[in-house]
């Protein structure tokens, strides 16, 4: 088996069927398996895919357990030389994929590929950082990024210092597409469980990074993400997402204290 694709569903079975639709539509001329995790979602996935995709692998936990714990009970299942990790809100266009797999095939030394995130409008999606500060996560999610300093970190950490049309090696890549050798994931580990939300893809590009492989950005793949992110809220302790985001980004840095967070 060449590539096995990992989507992991949270009451998303709606887009769970487009994101297969756009899988099966794929320019692939190589065996390859998709797999559904749901995450104990209650939505009947399970009946949609016994009625229109009977050929999917479908894993379902018994309790919700996270982006890291989801995408991990695909990843054990997975039979195939490469893993891509694939969000139910990602749109393929027709060579997304191949694209990205005969890239990687040719570059031994990369541990992640993702390609260039596009909004529905076709406009850019910020996806390859740079490391943290300790603020970072604090000015995004706040009004604090309203501010000139707060704003000047979040430049360097988003790289808008360059146009985002480089193939580019980049410290971390935001997990919503990206297609990893199966070899590098059983060296260097799968994602870390203990982060239910939030920096379990950064985690994992820091321990890719750490095992001498690279990261890399690759716009020369093009896929749409139909993403609406949780922006700053004067309110920001009430709102859920942003104390996981907090409480995920205090285990990061606990976890990494050793190292020096930006870079």
């Amino acid at each position: 088996m060449k590539l096995s694709i990992i989507i992991l569903n949270y009451k998303m079975s709606g887009l769970v069927k487009n994101c297969i639709k756009t899988v099966l539509e794929s320019d692939m001329d190589f065996n390859y398996e998709i797999i559904v995790v749901d995450n104990n979602s209650k939505d009947n996935v399970d009946q949609l895919l016994k009625e229109s995709f009977p050929q999917v692998k479908f894993i379902k936990s018994s309790k919700n357990i996270g982006m890291g714990g989801g995408n991990n009970l695909g990843i054990k299942e997975s039979t195939g030389e490469y893993v891509l990790i694939l969000n139910p809100d990602i749109h393929l266009f027709q060579d997304s994929i191949k694209t990205m797999l005969e890239h990687l095939e040719s570059q031994p030394e990369i541990g992640l590929l993702a390609p260039k995130l596009l909004n529905p409008d076709k406009s850019l999606q910020h996806t390859c950082y740079r490391w943290h500060n300790f603020w970072t996560p604090i000015f995004r999610r706040t009004a604090l990024s309203q501010f000139s300093f707060a704003r000047r970190e979040l430049r360097r950490f988003l790289m808008e210092d360059w146009d985002h049309a480089t193939v580019q090696e980049v410290d971390w890549i935001q997990g919503s597409c990206c297609l990893l050798p199966k070899k590098v994931l059983d060296q260097v580990g799968y994602f870390d469980d203990k982060f239910f939300m939030y920096f379990e893809d950064t985690d994992l590009c820091r321990r890719i990074k750490k095992a001498g492989y690279r990261n890399v950005y690759f716009p020369n793949s093009e896929v749409i993400h139909f993403h609406r992110r949780q922006s700053a809220d004067s309110n920001f302790l009430l709102n859920k997402m942003t104390r996981t985001h907090i409480v995920s980004w205090l285990k990061y840095m606990y976890k990494w204290r050793k190292m020096k967070q930006s870079a």
